[in-house]
């Protein structure tokens, strides 16, 4: 099965596991989806990223955290470059998810990173998503 759209079936995934309610999510690895599971285990999103070598492409099992109530921390996930649509923005341009709260996660010619870090690097780059 071949997917038009990889990081937008990786976000679906795992917000469909936190909705219901599971610990880990497995999701076929590349490169862009381990860069983006280590930012959100670096921003505290999940408790950690393992990748499981197989003779294809490799698994990128990801363990999700919840908080005392058993509600997912990442309460929003939404795809914002799209492959019909791509969405560029400059070093001086980058957006704020929700003021600061959330994580807006860029590509840049420096690598993935999050909004905060692309500032103080001075690059812009392609939004690839949005955490909150």
């Amino acid at each position: 099965m071949s997917l038009t759209d990889p990081l937008a079936d990786m976000l679906t995934r795992i917000r469909n596991a936190g909705v219901a309610r599971f610990d880990k999510v497995d999701i076929p690895a590349s490169q862009l989806k381990a860069s983006v599971a280590r930012i959100l285990e670096e921003e505290g999103y999940i408790k950690r990223c393992k990748l499981i070598k197989d003779k294809r492409q490799g698994i990128l099992r990801i363990y999700l955290r919840y908080d005392e109530h058993g509600k997912p921390l990442i309460q929003g996930l939404k795809r914002v470059s799209k492959l019909s649509r791509r969405i560029y923005t400059s070093k001086d341009e980058i957006p704020y998810i929700l003021g600061g709260l959330g994580v807006a996660i860029i590509s840049t010619s420096k690598g993935v990173m999050t909004d905060r870090r692309a500032r103080q690097e001075g690059v812009g780059g392609e939004i690839l998503c949005s955490v909150w």
